[in-house]
């Protein structure tokens, strides 16, 4: 039997994702004889291609549930992880009646909680719980997906300098075209250190170029940002781009909370929507991000989302935009500049 495991697309997070499981899949289920691998992108309308479920099982990884029947493992850590709330009543149901309706050995199955950092470290501890399985030799990985996916940097700077072997994996993995890369990279995640998959020679010929985009990046947002009442905005749609650091605008203009920003990819017009990681605003009074983003068909975490629109509606996509930055800058939130020292 080959398993089919269906994973985020172009995110670190959802690359370690797909890794872990399958290890764990591979040593502690031992059902699949091969293992392969489809990315997943949010998209406008339909997120799922009912024709990509081609395994024998079926699972997905740090991206929306779905409800096909076909999907046999599902782990998920976003805050608007279901489509519709039938979706959510349909996975509640699942997941109370299977202690009692399948065997132990694959029970449970279909794992949901939106207060984990990063995907990664839920499927380490979900596959810990309920199957005992021991991932400790991952503490690099599971650290790095916790710290990337979580926006845990030190500083913006430490986030756009990219000095540590896991963040030149990331600026690969977020903005690489070839569809074959990621798949390729999976295996590898969890089978040797990162500094040696860093090393491999398909990972070395696109970080160069990589490295050398990133520092374009810099260059266009830093000539397109603006701020105004703690809201970064830019539009870069018209230098369409397959991903970007969302760390620079913080690194370029600490004093804001959060950012809009309209860029554009082949397949989508995407309006990114953030909050500044190191802002000193408290907690509790910070914008809900994913539950803006999800009025307009989006979604994502509590401080960071997007909401996608169909690739040729870019009047569409500068409407969106407007109204969350209206409603991001009438809250009013500015971040207070650490004291001079006396």
């Amino acid at each position: 039997m080959n398993l089919r495991v269906l994973f985020h697309n172009n995110c670190f997070d959802g690359a370690c994702s797909a890794s872990l499981f399958t290890r764990f899949h591979r040593d502690c289920i031992g059902t699949a004889e091969s293992y392969d691998y489809k990315g997943l992108m949010h998209k406008a309308g339909a997120q799922f291609d009912e024709a990509d479920f081609t395994g024998g099982e079926n699972a997905i990884v740090d991206f929306k549930y779905s409800n096909s029947p076909k999907i046999t493992w599902w782990f998920d850590h976003h805050q608007s992880a279901f489509l519709t709330e039938g979706d959510r009543q349909r996975f509640e149901l699942e997941t109370q009646s299977s202690a009692v309706d399948a065997p132990k050995y694959v029970q449970p199955q279909k794992f949901f909680d939106p207060l984990y950092v990063s995907c990664t470290g839920f499927i380490a501890d979900m596959t810990r719980l309920h199957y005992g399985y021991d991932s400790s030799d991952l503490r690099e990985l599971i650290h790095w997906a916790n710290i990337i996916d979580g926006a845990k940097f030190e500083s913006a700077q430490a986030a756009v300098e990219l000095a540590e072997p896991a963040l030149k994996l990331m600026t690969v993995i977020e903005s690489v075209s070839d569809p074959a890369f990621i798949p390729r990279l999976i295996p590898l995640l969890t089978a040797q250190p990162l500094s040696v998959t860093l090393q491999e020679g398909f990972v070395q010929a696109e970080l160069g170029p990589r490295l050398e985009k990133h520092q374009r990046d810099i260059a266009l947002l830093r000539s397109r940002v603006s701020e105004d009442r703690g809201v970064i905005t830019f539009d870069i749609s018209d230098q369409p781009t397959e991903g970007y650091s969302k760390f620079i605008p913080y690194f370029l203009l600490p004093e804001a909370v959060y950012v809009v920003g309209i860029s554009k990819s082949s397949f989508r017009t995407k309006i990114s929507v953030g909050t500044n990681p190191w802002t000193t605003v408290a907690a509790d009074h910070l914008a809900n991000i994913a539950a803006i983003c999800e009025r307009y068909g989006g979604g994502g975490h509590a401080r960071v989302g997007a909401i996608s629109v169909p690739v040729d509606q870019h009047e569409e996509a500068t409407r969106i935009a407007a109204e969350v930055i209206a409603e991001l800058k009438a809250l009013g939130h500015r971040n207070v500049p650490p004291a001079n020292p006396a």
